[in-house]
């Protein structure tokens, strides 16, 4: 019954929200200097799909957010729920680097490209270079940015090796990284799947980490000062926040801890 209220009724509204939404936001994206209202447009399709799944997110930590300077914002990639996740609980406008793949899928490609998030091919160094210095002088603006360390989504739910490139992008802005945890999306939507089950969702906001006076060479250092930070947040969750119910039990077991 789970799979076919999901199959059968989340998938297909979800579809709906973002033909008609990515539709109007790539109609207002010609009158939108800013990005601003295609922010909206994002995060109200964000709350649509969190609101008609049943995914409860509760957010700690945003006293750390400091809307005033841009920022790096490095989650733990889990599952294509992390997106909306996101859009719905920042309190910023951002831009994410995400994998130019996903700049091909109608709609949702279009809408990446004229909201001018920053598309990255693993697969073409001189281009993913280009994309990364493109990222920094956005950060240098004001505008903050989303860059998943892990560079895609977790297979077993466990936290991958990183990357270089978020590290490399507030390095070369001299941009504060701010580490996030995000706990449970994988559990309400696996990777590979369209099961989706109404859950609870943890978003973690950890302390921004400075890179004021850092060089480039330093990114694997700060690479390995966020990632410890990261699973300090989880470590936060599992041992000293409050259980949460019986229903929701069974997400509190550890997937955010290194892949072995």
């Amino acid at each position: 019954m789970s799979r076919l209220r999901s199959y059968g009724w989340f998938v297909p509204v979800i579809y709906l929200y973002t033909f008609v939404l990515g539709t109007l936001s790539l109609w207002f994206s010609l009158f939108d200097r800013d990005g601003r209202v295609q922010h909206w447009f994002a995060r109200t399709w964000s709350h649509l799909i969190l609101k008609t799944v049943g995914i409860r997110v509760h957010v700690a930590g945003l006293e750390h957010i400091d809307s005033s300077q841009a920022a790096v914002y490095a989650p733990n990639h889990l599952s294509a729920v992390d997106i909306p996740v996101l859009y719905a609980s920042l309190p910023v406008q951002f831009r994410i680097m995400a994998k130019k793949q996903l700049f091909r899928y109608p709609f949702l490609g279009w809408h990446l490209k004229r909201s001018g998030q920053i598309p990255i091919d693993p697969d073409d160094a001189h281009a993913s270079l280009r994309s990364l210095n493109r990222a920094s002088d956005s950060l240098r603006k004001g505008t903050p940015l989303v860059v998943f360390p892990e560079g895609g989504r977790s297979a077993t739910g466990r936290l991958q090796e990183f990357l270089g490139g978020a590290f490399y992008v507030a390095i070369r802005a001299q941009a504060p990284i701010v580490p996030m945890a995000l706990i449970g999306t994988y559990e309400v939507l696996p990777m590979n799947s369209f099961h989706l089950v109404p859950g609870h969702v943890d978003l973690l906001i950890g302390k921004p980490i400075s890179t004021t006076g850092m060089r480039v060479r330093d990114r694997d250092k700060l690479g390995a000062q966020v990632r410890q930070a990261l699973l300090e947040l989880y470590d936060s969750r599992v041992k000293g926040l409050a259980p949460l119910s019986a229903n929701d039990e069974r997400q509190t077991k550890p997937m955010l801890t290194p892949e072995s």
